[in-house]
């Protein structure tokens, strides 16, 4: 993107959210704004128009915005909420799960050209697939050919080779949950890993506690997840989060046909429903 189509884009979501402010229905507007560091942003919520001149557009917009939305699920006015391509999967994702309700957003699209994050390389949906007012041209939907690559690579390492990495992996965990905490997959108001039942998930930041956390959290996601990236930005200890999830998404993929989370409010998850011509050569 060009500074001069930057700067445009900037001014247009500054416009709309203005805008939607003064139409009265609307209390906040979820967007982004600078920091004293040139090469990062903010979450920031606008609630005025002056407030509204601080929301930027530029590389560094990387923070998912849309899960902002679950601080308060039942509003008395709308919360406008700036989405790129996945932002808009995760609001899909979550009023499937019944977590919002449309009426209580106002969505304000922008077309997106790629952040400076890894993961907006491999993104298929640079439109956004839900919005009340699109900034920007649409975009034409990309097909990742490598997708899974890495995972196929993976999936040539013994058992063995493949056990002791992962173990690697959760020992470095420190079970702080802000992957749970950035996922848009995750959105249960009351996690499991929260409440105390003996003998369902331990507290401790040790191997064994971490590995039962991780792998209860990545088939809880599985078929859900929006392939965002979030959890793996967010992990402060660096774990290969997604690794997990696209595995399941592969699985996914070669049992039930192409597949991805979130592209619409009305879809079924793969793992949430059944045919009867369902592959059956595990039974």
């Amino acid at each position: 993107m060009t500074e001069l189509t930057q700067a445009r884009t900037e001014e247009r979501i500054r416009e709309e959210a203005k805008k939607a402010l003064a139409s009265g229905e609307v209390r906040a507007v979820v967007g982004w704004c600078a920091t004293r560091f040139d090469d990062r942003t903010r979450p920031f919520f606008a609630e005025t128009a002056e407030e509204c001149d601080l929301l930027v557009w530029n590389p560094y917009c990387i923070n998912g915005t849309a899960k902002f939305a679950l601080d308060d699920r039942y509003p008395d006015q709308k919360l406008a909420l700036i989405l790129r391509g996945c932002d808009s999967r995760a609001v899909n994702r979550m009023l499937r799960d019944k977590q919002l309700k449309r009426e209580n957003l106002y969505l304000i699209g922008v077309v997106c050209d790629g952040k400076e994050n890894p993961i907006c390389e491999e993104c298929q949906h640079k439109t956004p697939l839900v919005y009340d007012v699109l900034i920007g041209e649409p975009a034409k939907e990309q097909i990742y050919p490598e997708r899974f690559r890495k995972i196929e690579e993976f999936e040539k390492l013994s058992p063995d080779e493949r056990y002791a990495y992962w173990a690697a992996q959760y020992d470095k965990c420190i079970h702080c949950y802000a992957c749970r905490n950035a996922c848009p997959a995750c959105n249960c108001i009351e996690c499991y890993a929260d409440q105390y039942r003996v003998g369902w998930q331990g507290k401790a930041a040790d191997r064994e506690q971490n590995q039962i956390y991780g792998l209860t959290r990545a088939f809880h996601v599985g078929d859900r997840c929006i392939e965002c990236g979030e959890c793996e930005r967010v992990c402060p200890m660096h774990l290969p989060i997604m690794r997990q999830t696209r595995k399941m998404l592969k699985d996914i993929n070669e049992l039930f046909g192409s597949y991805e989370g979130g592209l619409s409010e009305e879809e079924t998850p793969a793992l949430g429903g059944f045919r009867l011509d369902d592959p059956d050569e595990f039974m």
